[in-house]
């Protein structure tokens, strides 16, 4: 059975870390502080987790590779990406990102994967196939050119083709490494009797195409040995800064939003199972009260998307519990606060609970964006004097609906063959401006379904110097200047249409000749855009857009709602019933919350409580095992890590005459407008043992 809930780690059981997810991804098989790989996954399994195992495919602790002493060969650690100056692109020490040549690639199946299907791993994570956008000048790389296109490497910055053969040459690398490393677990696995389970750990489309990085991304759809993905996504992704309304910012909950959609879209057509990461820190210097706030939002973001309910709890638990950061206004570094890990556990304890939700997030539904992998191919280095600053013709065509409250949909290009990739979307918008389609036939489907009713706005002056790169709709017979010809040409228009409206079957095309990054990057300058999809939408439905600052999501109990600066009002958002506020640590009991511009709420709504619950924790920060429910009396056993505090709501028939944690008595808080007691206590891994009586 897969797990819902895991986290990362490349330490041993610790009762600080004691984190009570239903799995945990050992990572890395170097030995840790003497102890070594398969000790760490039995310490994990010796606590009753699930145990997996995760290392990185573009970087990690290779040392016996790089340094020859795994094949004698010297040499590998020229193996790694280097960039226009020669420099090596490295994560550490002795850590190069890596040009994935057939050694390497075979020193991972060898080296690693055997080594711990061997220990008994069935579930495998092999992250961040990476190779950046800079990269591309090594001796390994060049090899590879010369083997994938059979002429001579050509430098990248020369010409935007030379950028785009390059970076799709760093796509098919990483296809190609996974392909072959998963395909041999599954066969080294089932030779052994075992079912081996493959899973990619990356970021989002969006992030890896703003940071100048390439992966495979969509295209592992096409591979059978891949049976999942984690979508991290966290603080550090999510606070990439952005343009909107001519304003460069950060903007943590749109970009988280757009960042979860675009990984939940971009698999949803295989039912490939999907785990949302959030990080309650990220990787970046910052002070407690930073991380707080961010990782709220990245928080409710992930859960807008009620299809999901697989997560990674978080990553590293070790720096989590154990690192030192900012105390916020002063020069004073401390651990953890209690209250924030009480609240973080509060938190990450509901991912075990929370389940898939048929109720859409608030707003019009039925408005996409399409995306390509090939953003990746013309992001870096800029040619010919254009420019995308801060991935801006993405957000341009996203931001102006999403500050308006319209939960847009990413659609992925790649996954055009899937008849499910167009339910449901009224408007599709689009443009070459920053993507290029690997494929004609990807403009088939695109026809068929506005031919079908659908309502495509294609946004662009096709005057970026990728429109020429040597590609399919430039050869072999094609003589399209752009690639948006041969799409015109199969609906029936003129090659190079002006701006305006026109049918197609029962559908309707309209063209705007106006990149999109030039409606955020000038303030007021997406209205015309909106009104555009707005009109669309009105003729298409006969129904008017809903627009708004908020959203709001109901999954089972759960209340999940965000309120947007920058949005059509200023107006904060009023929830009324009977609530339990998840992102406060004592968890007080509401029946008016109040979300303003720019924040995010997690509530409890005690409503929707079955009749039937006599007794039960509803919310805390601690995992509850070995529950038993009798007449007059409720116990449990509460476990969570050493040095952290904590709070829980018990929900009880009535007013209890006898509260008893390990054995001594407690008073409690009780609540009688929600039947509920509120409990505090120091947690223990091993266990605190609580009885309660009425």
């Amino acid at each position: 059975m897969e797990a819902k809930t895991t986290f990362q780690t490349a330490e041993p059981w610790k009762p600080e870390t004691d984190v009570r997810a239903d799995a945990t991804m050992v990572y890395g098989t170097l030995d840790k502080h003497g102890v070594s790989f398969e000790e760490r996954v039995r310490s994990w399994k010796a606590r009753g987790y699930q145990t997996q195992f995760m290392t990185g495919v573009a970087w990690g602790d290779y040392q016996d590779y790089f340094l020859g002493k795994w094949d004698g060969v010297d040499g590998h650690l020229k193996e790694g990406q280097r960039d226009r100056n020669g420099h090596e692109i490295a994560h550490g020490h002795l850590i190069p990102y890596i040009v994935p040549t057939e050694s390497f690639i075979r020193y991972m199946q060898e080296m690693q994967i055997k080594r711990v299907i061997d220990a008994g791993i069935t579930s495998i994570y092999l992250e961040e196939p990476e190779f950046w956008m800079r990269g591309g000048y090594s001796e390994a790389f060049k090899s590879e050119w010369q083997k994938y296109y059979n002429f001579p490497w050509k430098a990248q910055h020369e010409s935007p083709e030379n950028t785009y053969l390059s970076n799709k040459l760093k796509y098919y690398l990483y296809y190609n490494a996974l392909d072959k490393i998963f395909t041999y677990a599954k066969e080294y696995g089932k030779s052994k009797g075992l079912n081996i389970k493959c899973y990619v750990p990356t970021h989002s489309l969006i992030n890896y195409t703003s940071w100048q990085i390439v992966s495979p991304e969509a295209s592992l759809a096409s591979l059978d040995c891949i049976d999942g993905y984690i979508a991290q996504v966290w603080t550090g992704t999510a606070r990439e800064p952005n343009y909107y309304n001519g304003v460069r910012k950060e903007r943590v909950f749109e970009n988280a939003f757009l960042e979860y959609g675009c990984m939940k879209s971009m698999t949803a057509p295989l039912n490939r199972t999907m785990y949302f990461l959030t990080d309650p820190i990220e990787d970046r210097a910052k002070d407690w009260d930073d991380y707080k706030v961010n990782y709220q939002a990245t928080f409710a973001a992930q859960l807008m998307y009620p299809t999901i309910d697989t997560y990674e709890v978080m990553p590293w638990p070790d720096r989590i519990y154990q690192g030192l950061y900012q105390v916020a206004g002063t020069d004073r570094k401390e651990r953890i606060p209690r209250s924030y890990s009480t609240q973080m556990q509060v938190m990450i304890n509901t991912l075990n609970d929370i389940r898939t939700s048929q109720k859409q997030i608030t707003g019009t539904h039925g408005i996409g964006v399409l995306m390509a992998n090939s953003l990746m191919f013309q992001r870096f280095p800029n040619h010919n004097g254009y420019d995308d600053p801060q991935f801006s013709s993405f957000y341009g065509q996203t931001l102006p609906l999403l500050k308006r409250g319209v939960p847009v949909e990413l659609v992925h290009m790649e996954n055009a063959p899937f008849q499910q990739t167009f339910k449901g979307l009224q408007v599709l918008v689009m443009s070459y401006s920053n993507m290029k389609p690997m494929k004609p036939e990807y403009h088939n489907y695109l026809a068929a379904w506005v031919k079908q009713g659908g309502v495509l706005l294609y946004c662009g002056e096709d005057v970026d110097p990728y429109q020429t790169v040597l590609e399919w709709w430039n050869s072999d017979g094609n003589t399209y200047k752009a690639p948006s010809e041969h799409l015109f040409e199969k609906m029936g228009l003129a090659r190079v249409p002006t701006a305006g409206t026109y049918r197609f079957g029962k559908g309707k095309v309209i063209v705007m000749r106006e990149d999109p990054k030039q409606f955020v990057l000038q303030g007021g300058n997406d209205r015309t855009y909106f009104e555009t999809i707005a009109s669309a939408y009105r003729q298409k439905t006969g129904k008017e857009i809903e627009t708004k600052n908020s959203f709001v999501v109901e999954r089972g109990p759960y209340t999940i709602a965000a309120v947007m600066d920058e949005g059509v009002s200023q107006e904060s958002l009023s929830l009324s019933g009977l609530y339990i506020d998840l992102f406060d640590k004592d968890l007080p009991v509401l029946t008016v919350k109040q979300v303003n511009p720019g924040e995010q709420s997690y509530l409890y709504d005690l409503r929707k409580l079955s009749g039937n619950v006599k007794a039960k924790v509803l919310c805390g920060a601690s995992r509850i095992y070995e529950e038993k429910v009798s007449k007059r009396n409720y116990s449990f056993v509460a476990k969570s890590p050493l040095n952290t505090t904590n709070v829980s709501r018990v929900l009880l028939p009535r007013q209890p005459v006898k509260i008893l944690v390990n054995g001594q008595t407690e008073k409690g808080m009780w609540d009688e407008r929600s039947k509920t007691l509120l409990l505090s206590f120091e947690n223990q891994p091993d266990g605190v043992n609580v009885s309660i009586e009425w």
